[in-house]
């Protein structure tokens, strides 16, 4: 996927989230989130899978540890849901530790607990 792809993709993400947070509004469960936006996604023609298995490798080998993806869009693209009162560092490092560990180049953060979704939106980029 090129710099292009990614862009648009990006937008079409932004744009089905903040059409799910204007339908759904601040102040529920982060599941219910989940599966609006992946149901919006899809009404685009938009490849998506909800809580995708991400092992953990050390050395080659694999640990009895795992971690799970709320959305993973087109393969490429991690999208990690909250509906908190404010995003913390923790949140950001697991979005950071994600792309990392799956070698994918784009992350978001969004957390639709805000009044305004653009303030809970973030972009995070791996070796992009």
């Amino acid at each position: 996927m090129n710099k292009q792809e990614y862009n648009e993709l990006s937008s079409q993400i932004l744009d089905a989230a903040i059409l799910v947070h204007r339908e759904m509004g601040p102040g529920l469960l982060e599941s219910v989130y989940e599966v609006c936006l992946q149901k919006e996604l899809e009404l685009r023609g938009i490849k998506v899978a909800s809580q995708v298995r991400l092992p953990l490798f050390y050395r080659g080998i694999e640990l009895d540890k795992e971690f799970r993806i709320d959305l993973l869009v087109e393969n490429e693209i991690f999208i990690e849901l909250k509906a908190v009162e404010v995003l913390l560092p923790v949140h950001e490092a697991q979005i950071i530790s994600y792309l990392k560990l799956a070698n994918k180049s784009l992350g978001f953060l969004i957390n639709f607990n805000e009044r305004l979704l653009k303030h809970g939106f973030k972009r995070f980029v791996n070796e992009f």
